[in-house]
């Protein structure tokens, strides 16, 4: 079932700083959109202290450039799938050959390959992507997230919408976020059996989201992001309600075990704007749920700019939002309790942040939904 959620905001937010994208500018006036912001803030959380909120922004580009770099991302899927279709329907057996041949020799290489070329690679789409999308970020306790510098820091994403990628903004080439060079992405395992995409999604810094990698990351103090409400949400996104964001989030508390037998904080993040990159269609039923969690994504047809069937998602401003730490403390063994306990904080933090930021980015009509 879906519960709404009414946030009650009992702690201030912290407040708003203009940042460019290399150094920290000198103060000026707010931007009307900033005072918004401020205000959203304020009419959530009674006062702010405007001092520490931390704003970065690029301005957006989404002409033929920062286009192909990010076809060269998130393009692939369309690319994929027109050439198996392609050497299925059209090709001659030579050029079958070619296809399936290059395909199969994807699979069989490592995931980095060609190393430090394709990382290149990678670092060039990201930095173009930041500009198609005209990234901002908003870090609201910077200094409680710098005091857990050395550890393992898990930065919560939500929503995951069609597909979830806003956790770019966590790239360490664009050093947008605390975390160093070794900041990664979790995300759906599927993609790493994917000829090509593998690859690509390899040099932007992203991997697995097993338990292995997970728990393999809070040992070694390495910090990443990962969507946990996963697969699960874009099978409850309804085109008939589009003011309804559903977060699958009520029995997702995995990551919140596994945050307890390490110690690690967990930081809640919120990305605005995601929804209405993509249209999409998808078939409905528990069937296709069940097969879905199999796979580990949703067999859907959709679509982005120019209305391309597996295309780039329209070059929609985004905006990512990222709370104060939640400070979650070490247990030999972890109770159901202090999972149910955490887990709630988890949620809560997270409505907050979304109830903050929501008037300012226009999302002032819109309900969030835990379900």
């Amino acid at each position: 079932h879906i519960v709404s959620i009414t946030s009650i905001l009992n702690r201030s937010p912290v407040g708003l700083q203009i940042i460019s994208k290399h150094h920290l500018s000198q103060p000026h006036p707010l931007t009307s959109d900033e005072k918004a912001m401020k205000n959203g803030a304020e009419n959530s959380s009674g006062s702010v202290d405007s001092s520490k909120w931390k704003v970065s922004k690029t301005p957006q580009d989404s002409g033929f450039i920062p286009s192909i770099a990010v076809t060269l991302w998130l393009g692939w899927n369309g690319i994929v799938l027109c050439l198996f279709l392609y050497a299925i329907l059209f090709a001659s057996r030579l050029e079958r050959t070619i296809i399936f041949g290059l395909m199969t020799l994807s699979l069989l290489l490592p995931p980095d390959f060609p190393g430090k070329a394709g990382h290149r690679l990678g670092d060039w789409i990201m930095l173009k992507a930041e500009q198609y999308f005209g990234l901002k970020t908003i870090i609201e306790d910077e200094e409680g997230i710098l005091k857990y510098s050395g550890k393992a820091i898990i930065y919560a994403f939500s929503p995951h919408d069609m597909l979830p990628f806003g956790v770019f903004a966590f790239n360490p080439i664009l050093n947008r976020v605390p975390g160093g060079s070794a900041m990664h992405c979790l995300m759906t395992s599927a993609i790493f059996n994917i000829p090509f995409l593998k690859h690509v999604y390899t040099w932007v810094k992203a991997k697995p989201v097993d338990k292995k990698t997970f728990m393999g990351r809070l040992h070694k103090n390495k910090s990443f992001t990962f969507c946990p409400g996963g697969v699960q949400e874009v099978i409850l996104l309804d085109p008939q309600k589009p003011d309804d964001l559903v977060l699958f989030l009520q029995n997702r508390k995995g990551f919140i075990k596994l945050a307890l037998s390490t110690g690690s904080p967990i930081v809640p993040v919120f990305g605005f704007h995601l929804d209405g990159t993509f249209g999409y269609w998808f078939p409905r039923g528990a069937l296709v749920e069940k097969f879905s969690r199999m796979i580990g994504f949703l067999p859907l047809i959709y679509w982005g700019r120019f209305g391309i069937p597996f295309g780039i998602p329209h070059p929609k401003k985004l905006t990512i939002v990222i709370g104060s730490p939640i400070d979650v403390p070490k247990m030999d063994e972890v109770t159901n309790e202090k999972v149910d306990e955490y887990h709630q904080l988890f949620v809560d933090e997270l409505v907050k942040l979304f109830e903050r930021h929501k008037h300012s980015e226009g999302y002032g009509n819109k309900r969030l939904k835990i379900a």
